[in-house]
């Protein structure tokens, strides 16, 4: 596994009472939501590689 880095950031309110619900519902922590979250949106703008589609 690779090492992870801190990243710091303010959000609304709202915000982070849904983040904290969402992740709630899908047994995961805020941070590990947050990541995924990212993770699919700089996927879909081609930002990040999709790790399904690297040549083996």
């Amino acid at each position: 596994m690779s090492k992870t880095h801190p990243l710091g950031f303010r959000i609304e309110r709202d915000i982070k009472e849904a983040l904290v619900r969402a992740a709630k519902d899908d047994h995961r922590s805020v941070s590990s939501l947050v990541e995924l979250v990212m993770a699919r949106w700089l996927r879909d703008k081609g930002y990040l590689e999709d790790n399904n589609s690297k040549a083996a």
